[in-house]
């Protein structure tokens, strides 16, 4: 399946956000600044069904497929995370299933943000794509 343009499209909007800045100081910033707007999860979804594992915050998302798409709402309780998990929802939100689950996300790379994690921090990213992944290719399963 072909990469969804609209995912595309935000990608690149963030690409753009990030390159705004000089220095990954500004750019943590704007990340924690991002965590900080993303819509929250209800608490009543802060339960280890919706809790991410291998990361080393605590990371909620709870996924919701309605009309053939899926939304996300998220939470974390570490900043830096929260940016994380605000930036694939803001990408990833409302996207048919197999779009999601086959999105290559190359703004990852293209922001510089895998080389300037920790390895927990890393390890934790790639544990919410995952998931995120694992839970389109569900839905697509089902359909």
């Amino acid at each position: 399946m072909s990469e969804s343009t609209s995912i595309r499209e935000r990608e690149r909007q963030i690409v753009d956000e990030f390159s705004m800045f000089d220095d990954w100081m500004g750019r943590y910033e704007y990340l924690i600044e991002l965590g900080s707007d993303l819509p929250l999860i209800e608490d009543r979804y802060k339960t280890d069904e919706f809790k991410i594992k291998g990361c080393q915050s605590q990371v909620w998302l709870r996924p919701d497929y309605r009309n053939g798409r899926v939304y996300f709402r998220a939470d974390s309780d570490a900043v830096i995370t929260k940016g994380l998990i605000a930036l694939l929802v803001r990408v990833l939100d409302g996207e048919l299933p197999a779009d999601i689950a086959t999105a290559p996300l190359r703004f990852i790379d293209e922001i510089g943000m895998k080389e300037h994690l920790s390895s927990t921090r890393k390890n934790g990213l790639a544990s919410m794509i995952r998931q995120i992944r694992s839970y389109a290719s569900s839905v697509t399963a089902e359909a």
